[in-house]
């Protein structure tokens, strides 16, 4: 799995595993008693109708009926669905209901410290077909890192105990433990004829939401924040101290595939950009007052110039941030129309550690822009993995702080619109094959390492072509070389990935990346752009909104 598939699959299982959770908002606990209580009597006769037809089915059907399947439904994708999730389908895509396992499972993927080793685990079948336990991925400077669990490994026993036949989450409980004690796993790796054991020792692990910081050249700075949870704010500031944002004349904040998280996070993220009392984002719903949200601190005079990177999958949270930049003219919007996702969510905790997440509120950008796409017309797969060239609606219109059109309805439009290049057939191939992962597997199994400074020269590729050649693709040598400079940085990025950290590689990626130089190359105009916005608020009478 290379490293855009990691991505992705990440972003799919937010979408897919946690729909009710890829939210504004996370807020734990509201249920108990209140909650179980009907306060409305027209919905009496639908309770006793609904009890009626349960009873008439758990007595008549002609198989014994699973209490859980028939309430709760099965925690697959595209199973049938229970009573309660059926009733939570009509209403919007993100009000979701979770069973206890889900629940479970979904608390462990939102968890930003925990004591394990640091490496990621997903169920997929092997070589062989049958299910297995792999590492998609290892913390940079984890225990598993830093003792060479690497990135393809397939777990096969924690502890001298077979993982076959066991998913993923009971692995991923096997190998946690007290900081401290120690867990010995033994996976296989190409190119090894017997299992590797490793006996690491657990520590906390911190899931990093700042996972790439760098300078571009002199004075231009690159973060990129892949998720908002309850340390992203302070990542931030250790990542713009390490930049020495005094010294900085313009920035790069990448929100890139970033399905979005905790509000507060959002709004503490926005704080560092915008001027004291700055309104950032506010929410209201049927049951919910409003609640407005203003930067409290403000960028304390860190005026440099700003682009905002975007794509098809920055949602919610990030598009809360992103909207607030873009309303309030602080930084110029690059990329792609964002995902669009406007409902903030509560979470319920019920009984047996069950929960709810229901949608309780919208939230608004400064200029009053409800960001939500239309789910009302589409299927739900459409809604979360819509085609490439879907419309994007412009329902309303609003002005920022210097009178520019900005549109609600569909996500963030960018102020300058960079469409992803489609891959070609030769590109795409590769993709679906898995090729450049498996090729780089199977490279350290034969070269066990590789330097930090590598670089796919041409006996590398002679070797990916033989690769490609042994595993019977139809890509042509003519194919490859008129894809050469392509496959080169792929081959380079996934293996200094896998070596020396996810880390690393997003660093290599984001110097070659096409639209972060488009990002570099935009921040004259968005210096330009906040400097006239302040001198029309100025003019105005008034620098914040609070005021």
């Amino acid at each position: 799995m290379n490293s855009t598939s990691r991505t992705r699959w990440l972003w799919f299982a937010a979408a897919g595993l946690a729909i009710g959770l890829l939210g504004a908002e996370f807020r734990l606990p509201r249920a108990g008693a209140a909650a179980t209580r009907v306060t409305n009597p027209d919905i009496q006769p639908f309770l006793e109708n609904f009890t009626r037809v349960y009873s008439l089915v758990e007595r008549q059907y002609a198989a014994p009926i699973d209490p859980n399947l028939a309430i709760f439904g099965l925690d697959v994708p595209a199973s049938p669905v229970g009573a309660i999730p059926g009733m939570l389908r009509p209403l919007d895509p993100h009000s979701d209901f979770f069973s206890p396992r889900a629940f479970a499972r979904e608390q462990e993927q939102q968890a930003v410290k925990y004591y394990g080793v640091g490496m990621g685990v997903v169920s997929q079948p092997d070589s062989s077909g049958r299910m297995a336990t792999h590492i998609p991925s290892v913390v940079p400077g984890s225990p598993a890192f830093k003792a060479g669990i690497r990135p393809g490994d397939i777990i096969r026993k924690v502890d001298g105990r077979s993982t076959a036949g066991i998913d993923s989450l009971a692995v991923s409980n096997m190998i946690r433990g007290p900081k401290g004690t120690q867990v010995r796993v033994s996976v296989e790796r190409q190119g090894e004829d017997h299992l590797l054991d490793f006996t690491i020792t657990r520590d906390e692990i911190t899931n990093p939401t700042v996972d790439s910081v760098l300078l571009l050249k002199p004075g231009i700075g690159y973060i990129h924040i892949n998720n908002f949870f309850e340390t992203t704010n302070d990542e931030l500031t250790a990542a713009l101290k390490s930049l020495d944002q005094s010294t900085l004349k313009g920035l790069v904040l990448d929100l890139r595939d970033n399905p979005g998280g905790i509000l507060d996070q959002a709004v503490d993220v926005s704080d560092h950009f915008l001027s004291k009392g700055q309104l950032i984002v506010y929410q209201y719903g049927r049951a919910a007052p409003e609640q407005r949200y203003y930067a409290r601190n403000g960028n304390q005079g860190a005026n440099y110039a700003m682009v905002v990177l975007v794509n098809r999958y920055t949602a919610s949270a990030a598009e809360i941030v992103t909207g607030a930049l873009q309303d309030h003219d602080r930084a110029i919007i690059v990329g792609e129309p964002s995902f669009g996702k406007g409902l903030v969510q509560s979470v319920f905790l019920l009984s047996e550690h069950a929960g709810l997440a229901l949608t309780t509120a919208h939230y608004y950008t400064p200029s009053g822009r409800l960001i939500q796409r239309d789910y009302a017309q589409v299927s739900p797969y459409d809604y979360f993995y819509r085609s490439e060239d879907a419309a994007v609606p412009h329902s309303e219109t609003r002005l920022t702080d210097s009178g520019r059109q900005v549109y609600g309805g569909g996500g963030i439009q960018p102020d300058i619109e960079v469409l992803r290049p489609a891959s070609n057939s030769v590109q795409q191939e590769l993709a679906d094959r898995d090729a450049i992962a498996g090729f780089s597997e199977h490279y350290l199994a034969v070269h066990k390492t590789i330097p930090r400074d590598f670089q796919a020269t041409p006996d590398v590729m002679d070797e990916f072509t033989a690769y490609l050649d042994s595993r019977h693709s139809h890509i042509t040598r003519s194919e490859i070389e008129d894809n050469v400079t392509f496959i080169q940085a792929q081959v380079r990025d996934e293996l200094v990935g896998m070596v020396y950290g996810q880390d690393q590689e997003l660093k290599l990626k984001a110097e070659d990346d096409p639209l972060v130089a488009k990002a570099v190359d935009s921040l004259p105009q968005a210096a330009a752009l906040f400097t006239h916005a302040k001198q029309l608020l100025a003019s105005r009478g008034h620098a914040s909104d609070a005021e």
